[in-house]
């Protein structure tokens, strides 16, 4: 018997489905996944990030949503490859209004994993030289009373906002607000970023000295300009600050630094919002017809409520205002808490000579090397190697996108198992020293742990082996039960001398920020942002299968959340700013299966 080559077989594959979606023919098509099955959806089908886990979940989003989509022209792009019995292919599609890319895994003939992406919207597609739409920039001739770009430029900044509305008004300008602007601006959406900071890239240079991306350079691009070929692997703040700057400068984004966002509220009847603001001293408001925030991935500080904390006489402070070890040689510095954060403000505190550093651990917390990540984790997608074998970032974000989230714990697993034999001496150390490590409550690791709860990890670049000499000092299960004058009890009675409290206790959910800038109420109505529904540990049930609320239509109209880390705000950007143009102009945007509120917080 013949072999079939993957290509042929991924072709067949994608004409049978197609021809079956043309005829209307759900159950054609659905008899074509395999019992185990996952259609991840990002718009073209649903106007939604949704996956179908299961024949009866896909067969339930085709018949909502074919009649509408009117999905065509099934191409493979390249050849497929096949590895472990898994063929993998990559193709195109066209619905009725948008340009797609999706992904494809066959079991056999069957598929197990499918992706479809909206890439861009038709008759409305980015000017650019590689689509041979790119501006002019000079019109060539002579005319009187022309404007400059810088003039343009400038009336272009004194009418937004003032003279005529924004459509959008994204609130938070670091690299998430910053990416989605880009990305409108492409799209020619009027779009205002609202900053409290007074420089883009200000929330990077104002953290501690020694922060830098624990995430590999290949991984942190942002949107159209890639980081040059010098970048370092691991980028410190202030380099990230400037570009962040400059590339705000560069993408002509709309960027209101200095100013504070003082409340929201949305007008049923006129379907808008009013943004009211606070800049230069003076007070705006605006009316945009969509309001995003991207705040980050978390919100508010969490501080723990500690007894006696008021009459501390040293500095007490949260992570997110530690502004670095500078002033704290030769003194006695306690951290509240073991996750990534809580390990660099340890180290940056140690490198400045403080006499004692003490990290209090009061649960497990996942650690891995950041060299074992480069080499398990990110290597095959994010790397220079990968670059060379050909994956650009947009098939590396395409790849990890493909991937439904229910089947990446078992994917993870083994990894975690090669990581645990490969630094077996860093983890008998900190056994030995008492620190609590595991690899997630179901050994899934960090990419896991990060998606569920935001949180819980330590990328290892140092500090692992300062606790495990005894460097930075150690009080493990256990937590701070009272704050005095000049030191702090902990749970199991012992007393710690302290001239420095960090409380490096995480955030709350980031619709603490709708509570604050709209209301309790609305905040409610969305529900928690974040999360999958594993329920695990800080990620309570029901299982949702993506990202709750983030990048996609919520329970309150025109409102939206933009955030996550450098891949994610890149990647997702795309898909939320065409939900946003589609909506500006006009194309309907029937979202199938808005997910249902179960946590109101």
């Amino acid at each position: 018997m013949t072999e079939i080559d993957p290509t042929h077989r991924a072709a067949r594959w994608l004409a049978t489905f197609g021809a079956a979606l043309a005829r209307g023919d759900i159950a054609a098509a659905v008899g074509l996944f395999d019992a185990e099955c996952y259609w991840r959806d990002l718009l073209p089908f649903t106007w939604n990030i949704k996956t179908a886990e299961g024949r009866g979940a896909i067969q339930a989003m085709l018949e909502a949503t074919l009649g509408a989509v009117r999905p065509g022209a099934w191409a493979l792009e390249g050849d497929a490859r096949a590895s472990d019995g898994m063929t993998e292919a990559w193709f195109t599609f066209e619905t009725g209004v948008a340009h797609c890319k999706g992904h494809l895994r066959l079991r056999g003939d069957k598929c197990w994993t499918l992706l479809t992406t909206a890439q861009g919207l038709m008759g409305f597609e980015e000017r650019t030289g590689r689509s041979g739409t790119r501006e002019p920039g000079v019109e060539h001739g002579a005319f009187r009373n022309r404007k400059s770009w810088f003039e343009r430029r400038q009336q272009e900044a004194a009418e937004l906002g003032h003279a005529r509305q924004p459509y959008c008004v994204i609130v938070g300008g670091g690299q998430g607000g910053i990416a989605l602007a880009a990305r409108l601006r492409r799209l020619n959406v009027p779009t205002i970023v609202v900053e409290k900071n007074a420089r883009p890239g200000d929330s990077w240079r104002k953290r501690y000295r020694s922060l830098c991306l624990h995430d590999p350079v290949w991984y942190d691009h942002m949107p159209y300009l890639p980081f040059p070929d010098h970048w370092p692997v691991f980028s410190p703040k202030d380099q990230i600050g400037d570009w962040l700057e400059m590339y705000t400068r560069v993408m002509e984004i709309n960027y209101w630094g200095g100013t504070e966002c003082l409340a929201a509220r949305y007008d049923d009847a006129a379907a808008e919002w009013e943004v009211t603001l606070r800049r230069a001293g003076e007070t705006i408001r605006l009316r945009p017809k969509q309001l995003v925030l991207a705040t980050g991935m978390s919100g508010m500080p969490e501080i723990p409520d500690i007894p006696g904390a008021a009459s501390f006489e040293g500095t007490l402070c949260h992570s997110s205002a530690h502004p670095g070890g500078e002033a704290w040689s030769g003194k006695r510095c306690v951290v509240l808490g073991a996750n990534n954060s809580a390990h660099d403000i340890c180290t940056d505190l140690w490198e400045h000579g403080a006499a004692e550093v003490t990290m209090i651990q009061r649960s497990p917390t996942i650690v891995v090397r950041s060299e074992a990540l480069m080499e398990y984790a990110w290597g095959r997608l994010y790397s220079e190697a990968a670059v060379r074998s050909g994956i650009t970032t947009e098939i590396a974000d395409l790849t990890v996108a493909s991937i439904p989230f229910s089947v990446l714990p078992a994917m993870q697993r083994p990894v975690y198992q090669q990581i645990r034999q490969r630094d077996a001496a860093l983890y008998e150390g900190l056994e030995k020293v008492g620190f609590q490590f595991n690899f997630g409550e179901d050994g899934a690791g960090i990419h896991a742990a990060y998606l569920r709860r935001g949180g819980g990890y330590y990328i290892d670049v140092g500090a692992s082996q300062l606790i495990v000499d005894g460097e930075i000092r150690l009080k493990s299960g256990v937590a701070m039960a009272r704050i005095n004058r000049r030191s702090v009890t902990l749970t199991d009675g012992s007393e710690l001398a302290a001239d420095l409290i960090v409380l490096a206790t995480g955030y709350g959910p980031m619709n603490d920020w709708a509570a604050t800038l709209i209301s309790p109420a609305v905040a409610a109505k969305v529900g928690k942002c974040w999360g999958l529904g594993s329920d695990t540990k800080h990620d309570p049930g029901p299982w949702e299968g993506e990202l709750r609320n983030m990048w996609k239509p919520t329970q309150q109209p025109g409102l939206w959340f933009q955030g996550g880390n450098l891949m994610q705000s890149r990647h997702y950007s795309r898909t939320l700013a065409l939900q946003l143009k589609a909506r500006m102009e006009g194309n309907p945007t029937p979202v199938y299966a808005l997910a249902p509120v179960h946590h109101a917080r």
